[in-house]
């Protein structure tokens, strides 16, 4: 059940960001939005090729191709009242770095959930899964006709 101001003509006071109204409310922020903004925060971190484990990948690729797409895949937030905890599963690209990468993911992802959310993050759980390796590049067609060109 939906809750409705039964003053909806009523004047909030302003005051400044981070000092909350007493007697006006709480604010609920749930897990699943929570998981949104660190998913956003870690797939913008170079080298990060997806996230999620391999059942969540193929999911994730039929989501794609219906044109849905899910921010939440491979994150799992646990949401208290002032902190959060996330935990982060994804895949990296060949010859990245994954020490550094799991770092940099972290603090994408502290930085993304406390500035966006206004939670204090106490931890970031990064597990790297899998390593993408691209697949070898084939000679294309106009390659073998400039080499016939040429005798």
């Amino acid at each position: 059940m939906e809750y409705q101001n039964p003053q909806p003509d009523a004047v909030v006071p302003r005051r400044p960001a981070g000092n909350p109204v007493p007697g006006l409310g709480r604010t609920v922020i749930s897990e699943t939005a929570v998981a949104k903004v660190a998913g956003i925060a870690a797939r913008a971190v170079p080298g990060v090729y997806s996230l999620g484990s391999g059942p969540s990948r193929a999911l994730g690729a039929i989501r794609d191709a219906v044109g849905s797409s899910d921010h939440a895949a491979g994150v799992r937030a646990e949401v208290g009242e002032t902190q959060v905890a996330v935990d982060i599963s994804l895949v990296a690209s060949y010859g990245t770095p994954l020490h550094s990468l799991a770092n940099e993911v972290r603090a994408a992802v502290y930085h993304a959930v406390e500035d966006l959310v206004g939670l204090q993050v106490i931890e970031v759980n990064v597990e790297i899964t899998d390593v993408y390796v691209p697949p070898p590049v084939k000679p294309t067609a106009s390659g073998a006709s400039e080499r016939e060109a040429l005798l």
